[in-house]
């Protein structure tokens, strides 16, 4: 069969990658075998060492002297776990954050990540389940407190665990896909025709140029994740949370739907769960959640062309090296191909470019980047380690 000239080598499996490989093994194991299985997918590329870091899972030691457990050698630690298309980069503000708060941190690479878009055609959700499963239980070893932290699908898939897991303490949430788009549970409908159109297998086909996080995405992630979101759905509802909750979410996120975290945090029992809402009009507080509860931030800085948060926009401090202020890379993908003149232009950095979500009213003024890290970072650090106080 002719292969598609928008497909490349890229697009196609590793072979390496589909399954949770960490079974039977030790944490610093599990993270040496995942930085070999990365160098090996990715080997051809020059900015391999790169790559190899910043998508590995990783652990830090935390860096305070008061970190010492009582019955193991960490008093807290907490497991992270990355969104979809994305990679453990993507945690690691946060993860000097709770090594800086006595945290023993672990962040795990969710099986079909890390090495290349076609890598997440055959993934199940399991895995990643699996995958954050055996973070916990790595975890549970060397700390008393058992704390996690998820992004985006990394958010539900930490909610999962903790839904069973009795030694969960408390949890942060990071632009958690608690609701997408309904049309994601027939996204794999493709199969009864994609052997014939291997295209059909995906929603985009991108450049890839990030080294971090897949700008390709399958049509299979999307239908994953939706299962994911209702098996959660389906347990929760019989398994209530009475655990402390952080959460973090865009009012503008064109990702996933910012009132299903809402309706989530207003439902939460425990009295110290928090909701930190970046929204363009913070003078408006949605409605059904209790004023002690939430934190309005406003997102829109003129000062600085922003026009919103985004989904993209929650878990990176401004000066990230790579998707910063002053990085490498520009998220422009949503210009491509269909308005190549604009994506170039983005790519460019022109004066004149503005930064938010990809909203049909922002895409509408002007040459618009999609915003990669949070403008309130430091701001984010002092509520979540208010949050951390309390917890005594």
């Amino acid at each position: 069969m002719k292969v598609n000239p928008l497909l490349e080598a890229r697009h196609q499996t590793s072979g390496l990658n589909n399954l949770f490989n960490g079974d039977g093994l030790t944490f610093a194991n599990y993270v040496t075998l995942n930085r070999n299985m990365i160098a090996t997918v990715r080997a051809h590329d020059p900015r391999l060492n790169q790559i190899v870091d910043g998508n590995s899972p990783f652990a830090l030691q935390p860096s305070t002297q008061s970190a010492v457990g009582h019955t193991k050698p960490y008093r807290r630690g907490i497991l992270l776990t990355h969104g979809l298309t994305d990679s453990p980069y993507s945690m690691h503000h946060l993860a000097k954050f709770f090594q800086q708060q006595g945290f023993r941190v672990l962040g795990i690479l969710l099986p079909g990540h890390g090495t290349q878009p076609g890598d997440t055609l055959e993934v199940r959700w399991q895995e990643w389940a699996k995958a954050v499963a055996y973070g916990t239980d790595q975890l549970a070893k060397e700390a008393d407190e058992i704390f996690l932290g998820g992004y985006s699908a990394g958010g539900v898939l930490t909610l999962n665990q903790s839904l069973h897991d009795p030694r969960v303490r408390g949890l942060f949430l990071f632009s958690p896909a608690l609701k997408i788009s309904s049309r994601a549970a027939r996204a794999n409908w493709h199969k009864i025709y994609s052997w014939l159109k291997p295209t059909a297998k995906w929603i985009s086909i991108k450049p890839d140029t990030d080294i971090y996080k897949y700008e390709s995405s399958t049509k299979n992630i999307a239908a994953q994740l939706y299962a994911l979101i209702k098996q959660f759905n389906r347990q929760w509802a019989g398994h209530p949370l009475n655990i402390p909750i952080f959460t973090v979410a865009s009012q503008d996120d064109a990702t996933a739907d910012s009132t299903a975290t809402v309706d989530f945090m207003a439902r939460a029992t425990h009295p110290l769960s928090k909701l930190v809402l970046y929204t363009t009009d913070p003078s408006q507080s949605p409605p059904g959640i209790a004023p002690e509860k939430l934190e309005l931030v406003n997102s829109h800085l003129p000062d600085q062309k922003i026009l919103s948060s985004a989904h993209t926009a929650v878990v990176l401090a401004p000066n990230d090296a790579h998707y910063g202020h002053a990085g490498d890379y520009c998220n422009c993908i949503h210009y491509y191909p269909d308005e190549m003149d604009k994506y170039q232009a983005c790519n460019r950095g022109d004066a004149d470019i503005l930064q938010g979500e990809i909203s049909a009213g922002n895409l509408k003024s002007g040459i618009l980047r999609r915003l990669m890290v949070n403008p309130n970072f430091a701001a984010l650090e002092i509520s979540m380690k208010k949050f951390i106080e309390r917890l005594g």
